[in-house]
């Protein structure tokens, strides 16, 4: 008798290792595993002999992170979109892709199940089952730690040692990571007492600003509609450019947050963020806009990256409304276009300088001297008829003063 066949969203570490046992020991799967590469350091031939070690009938590893830059990260980056002031959104942009492909192998496989290591106090678990709600919400979803008898991660290490499973976690270093090609994350272990302030030993993508070399980075970044294609005028493929940029940011010490989050399930996490390259690409692109996007086109696309970026963090990613406020972006972003200097220094990044075909900056308006445009008597009646609701409020007080005497 044929075994039903469940599609496991698999990274080889703790949680994924375990999960796939107890599918097979506890619920009599198949397990068929599916590695996403999104741009993580892994070693994912080590990976997929380890999924095979451990049991699972058949192996994927998935390369998207060409798919990931320019259909996920970019998009977002062209709305601005930043959830809380703070996070750039590093893991809420990669859950969807990911589970995209899960469901295009489940059903590849003829599988009946998708099985996922999010935890039932997480975003995640939001974010993938959303999304298979929306591409395929015939198949049934195993979220074990909302089933097992496992409550933690320490748990975890023991099943793993019973059932003689490597695993590189301790109950000594123990933080929850997850690292794609934009960013990296960690969680857990001694940050989750905010009190505790995060040691430089966490850094993996960056390095503390106090460490950082002691000279500034200059670098030119190009744009071509909102989206970043050069390199101090050297044009490069998507995936190449975001590495490097990580590579130059990181070592400079720039991108890394140490931030308290209100998750969508309704309790507050903290969490210490790298985001070196992407942390770049937003503060240029925005200098971009501000050189190039009149004002009320401005103001109301920074009132749609709010929306944008709580929809991103929610999992919503496949939505009507993502794909409508996508539409308005891409418009905005006709001419957003041009070159944006910036400066990297110990842990700062800031916008120095910036040119466009289209900008809206005109020296000759705004100079102190007269020129053929701008007429500066033209000031008085404007400010008259602009200010013409405080002139009316102000002589009905003085007649209502009157009256009262």
């Amino acid at each position: 008798m044929n075994k039903e066949k469940v599609i496991l969203a698999y990274s080889g570490g703790l949680d994924t290792s375990v999960i796939l046992t107890w599918l097979k020991e506890e619920l009599g799967y198949e397990v068929i595993t599916v590695c996403v590469d999104v741009g993580q350091e892994d070693d994912f031939k080590a990976v997929e002999k380890k999924a095979y070690a451990t049991g699972a009938s058949k192996s994927y590893i998935v390369d998207v992170k060409e798919e990931f830059v320019t259909d996920y990260i970019y998009p977002t980056l062209k709305a601005g979109a930043i959830y809380e002031d703070d996070y750039l959104l590093g893991t809420s942009f990669a859950r969807p892709l990911i589970t995209k492909k899960l469901v295009e192998i489940a059903e590849k496989e003829n599988a009946s199940a998708i099985a996922h290591g999010a935890t039932g106090k997480g975003n995640d678990q939001v974010r993938f089952e959303a999304t298979i709600h929306a591409l395929n919400p015939s198949l049934k979803i195993i979220a074990p730690w909302r089933m097992w008898h496992l409550k933690s991660r320490e748990d975890c290490i023991d099943y793993a040692e019973k059932h003689q499973i490597p695993i590189a976690q301790t109950k000594e270093k123990i933080y929850s990571r997850d690292q794609n090609l934009w960013h990296i994350s960690h969680e857990g272990g001694n940050l989750e007492d905010p009190w505790n302030e995060h040691s430089d030993d966490i850094h993996v993508m960056s390095l503390p600003p106090e460490k950082a070399k002691d000279n500034p980075t200059f670098i030119e970044l190009g744009f071509e509609k909102g989206i970043p294609i050069s390199i101090d005028g050297r044009k490069i493929g998507p995936v190449s450019l975001l590495a490097l940029l990580n590579e130059i940011a990181g070592e400079n010490g720039v991108g890394t947050i140490d931030i308290v989050e209100n998750r969508l399930v309704g309790m507050k996490s903290r969490g210490v963020y790298e985001t070196p390259g992407g942390t770049v690409l937003y503060e240029a692109h925005k200098a971009m806009e501000k050189l190039v996007l009149d004002r009320d086109t401005l103001s109301y696309k920074n009132t749609i990256a709010l929306k944008y970026a709580q929809l991103v963090y929610d999992g919503l990613w496949f939505t009507p409304l993502r794909e409508a406020l996508d539409a308005f972006v891409d418009v905005t972003q006709e001419n957003v276009t041009g070159t944006v200097r910036v400066k990297l220094y110990k842990g700062n990044c800031t916008a120095v300088a910036s040119k466009s075909p289209y900008s809206l900056y005109n020296e000759e308006f705004v100079t102190f001297g007269a020129d053929e445009v701008y007429n500066q008597k033209d000031a008085e009646g404007f400010i008259n008829l602009f200010t013409l609701p405080l002139t009316i409020r102000a002589i009905m007080k003085e007649k209502m003063k009157k009256k009262d005497k």
